[in-house]
């Protein structure tokens, strides 16, 4: 099968956009329980953005792409979502540090 650049594009960008959809309504899913089974969270998917628009001379700060990603300000989701991670959310967030290198 072969897609032209734009419907590529256009795939990927509406996969990123369900993605994201689906991440906001799975709030119970912590960015530590992302960060422990997958190695990225909501804040690397905003960091990720970030730099792909400063790769094209876009100004999108590190709020600004959080607010995309989240759908909201960051301060407003941890007020609404955010959970202290558990000392066992937190060994095995170690423990996948250590096996990354």
């Amino acid at each position: 099968m072969t897609l032209s650049d734009s419907d590529r594009t256009e795939l990927e960008a509406a996969a990123f956009r369900r993605l994201l959809d689906h991440l906001r309504t799975r709030t119970d899913v912590q960015n530590i329980d992302l960060m422990i089974l997958a190695g990225f969270c909501r804040n690397c998917l905003a960091d990720w953005m970030a730099d792909a628009a400063a790769e094209r001379g876009v100004l999108l700060g590190k709020d600004d792409a959080r607010t995309l990603v989240y759908g909201m300000t960051y301060v407003e989701w941890k007020k609404r979502h955010h959970r202290e991670a558990t000392p066992e959310q937190v060994a095995a967030f170690a423990k996948a540090q250590a096996t990354k290198a």
